[in-house]
Order: C-alpha cells, then sequence, then structure tokens
C-alpha cells in the first residue's frame, strides 16, 4: 500500500489556499525551502505536477485542483474531530453562505434554508441570489458553501463540484380566480391562446414547459419571460397571465400571491440540487437542508 505523507499535503494546502509560498510560510512558520522541497517530494510521489506559475501567484494544475479538494475534506474532517474530542464549539456561530439560483421558488428556498437553522449550534445564515453561473464561480473560489439550483452544475465545472440532488416537485399552473376560473375549464387545451407568463429559455423548467406545450399542442400567448421567480409570480398576481411553480409549494403560492390552481401537468417533474465542492457534505446545517428537502418537502 501507497501511504501519503500527510505534512507534504498540508504544506500543498496551505500554499494552494493562499496562492503563494511566502504566505504559507507565515501560517506554518517554516521557511520556503522546506515548504518548497516538501511539496516537490508530494508531486513526486503523485507523480503529478500540482502548480504552475502565473506571474507572483501559483495556479493549481488540473490535478492540483483535485488534490486540494481532497484535501479539503481530510483536514475538514481532521478539525472536527478535534473539536468532537474536546467538546469546542467555542459558543460562536457556525456561518453557512447560500447562493441561490433566480429560478429556485423562494418560498421554496425559504423552507429549506430555515431546517439549517434549526442546529443545536448557532447558525448565521448568509443568502446571496444570482445567475447560477455567478454564483458557481463564486463556489468554486469558495466564497460560497452551496449553491441551490434546478439544474446540476454544467459539464465545463463538473470536474469542480458536485450535484447533491435534493428531490423533486410537480409542476402546476397559477392564475388570480378569474382567470382560473376562465382556463380551469377544458383543461389544459383551454391553454391555446391563454396569457402566460413563463421563465426565459436558459431556465430548466422553461425548457420543460416547452417540451410539454409542443407535445400537448398547445400555443399560448407568452405575455411575458422572466429571469426571476418571484417577479413572474408578482405579475401573475397582478392578473397578467398564468404562471408555473411547483407543487410542494401550492400552498404557499396561493397563499402569498392570492392565487388558485388553474391545473397540474402531470408527469412533468422539476429537480432541484445542492451544489457544493464537497463530494462528501458534512456542515451540519448543510446536512440538515438536504435532509429536509430528502425526507420531508420533495420526497
Amino acid at each position: 500500500m501507497d501511504w501519503l505523507n500527510y505534512h507534504h499535503l498540508l504544506y500543498f494546502w496551505s500554499v494552494a489556499k493562499h496562492g503563494t509560498v511566502t504566505k504559507a510560510c507565515e501560517e506554518l512558520r517554516l521557511a520556503q525551502p522546506t515548504i518548497s522541497g516538501q511539496i516537490h517530494l508530494l508531486e513526486c510521489t503523485l507523480g503529478e505536477k500540482l502548480f504552475i506559475r502565473t506571474g507572483r501567484r501559483l495556479a493549481l494544475t488540473e490535478m492540483g485542483q483535485l488534490v486540494f479538494k481532497y484535501a479539503e475534506d481530510i483536514f475538514a474532517t481532521g478539525q472536527e474531530l478535534m473539536n468532537s474530542v474536546k467538546g469546542q464549539t467555542n459558543g460562536h456561530p457556525a456561518r453557512l453562505v447560500v447562493g441561490i439560483a433566480d429560478a429556485v421558488p423562494k418560498p421554496l428556498a425559504t423552507r429549506l434554508l430555515k431546517s439549517a437553522l434549526k442546529q443545536s449550534r448557532p447558525t448565521r445564515l448568509i443568502c446571496q441570489e444570482d445567475k447560477l453561473h455567478q454564483l458557481l464561480a463564486d463556489l468554486t473560489a469558495h466564497r460560497l458553501d452551496l449553491v441551490m439550483a434546478d439544474t446540476p452544475a454544467p459539464s465545463s465545472i463538473q470536474e469542480l463540484t458536485y450535484s447533491h440532488p435534493l428531490g423533486e416537485s410537480g409542476v402546476m399552473l397559477f392564475a388570480t380566480a378569474k382567470l382560473a376560473a376562465q382556463y380551469r375549464r377544458g383543461f389544459p387545451q383551454s391553454l391555446s391562446g391563454a396569457p402566460m407568463l413563463l421563465p426565459t429559455s436558459n431556465a430548466a423548467l422553461r425548457r420543460l414547459l416547452d417540451e410539454w406545450l409542443v407535445d400537448q399542442r398547445l400555443h399560448p400567448n407568452i405575455v411575458g419571460e422572466f429571469d426571476d421567480s418571484a417577479t413572474l409570480k408578482a405579475f401573475g398576481q397582478d392578473g397578467y397571465g398564468i404562471f408555473p411553480g411547483g407543487s410542494v409549494i401550492e400552498k404557499e403560492i396561493c397563499r402569498q400571491y392570492r392565487v388558485q390552481v388553474v391545473g397540474e401537468l402531470e408527469a412533468l417533474k422539476q429537480h432541484f440540487y445542492a451544489i457544493t465542492v464537497e463530494r462528501r457534505l458534512k456542515h451540519p446545517a448543510v446536512l440538515a437542508l438536504v435532509r429536509t428537502a430528502r425526507q420531508e418537502l420533495l420526497g
């Protein structure tokens, strides 16, 4: 069996975090030749280069990125062990920085995130909303702990991230009482010519809806397209058209936006994911969020 020298891995991890050997020397209180030599030994052990120089900084190679992810898991697990043995919580709230993609329904995100706050250790929750590509960039730069999305990470960054399925939800159409009463009769054929509010074409739900409309040979009047699901629902609340929403938050949508169900799109499922840079989830608040999604909300 090949054994890994964890001191070598620690020196590598410190340099990878800081981007320079100098800062790693300050953190570890070691001389530069010592750290550089130990990293060289690690590269010899693995048979791969881990860094390339870009200007004054060191950037990770593809293999370096893989080794760094393992190092993150290894040293985080070690810290958890020490905390558990010593009973250290330090009394400080754990930070959970979450990115929420525009396409994720806000009532659903709220329900899931509340479970992350119901931990024995206090948790400070920090939420950011943005386009998925920007959130994923922040995630891979370790500025976020988690991204909630309605699609897995794209293939271009799958090697840097892990998409953990949270579950799925049925899709329903909602509208004001007047529109719901009008288009509920003869549903779904009644949707031809009906005013509809839809997500923009870059949303996974929009692609599902487009396929469903083609299969049903329906041609609604698309009044508006929206990146943000909350804005879409607000226009629906004002009576501008019929809009889609998840069946798992049916009651919240009807209550918050004072609308009614027009009908459910059978066999259509919207999927949700927790995207992290960790292959194995270990943050207690993230584990609680995932557990709630899988066991209570999405089934």
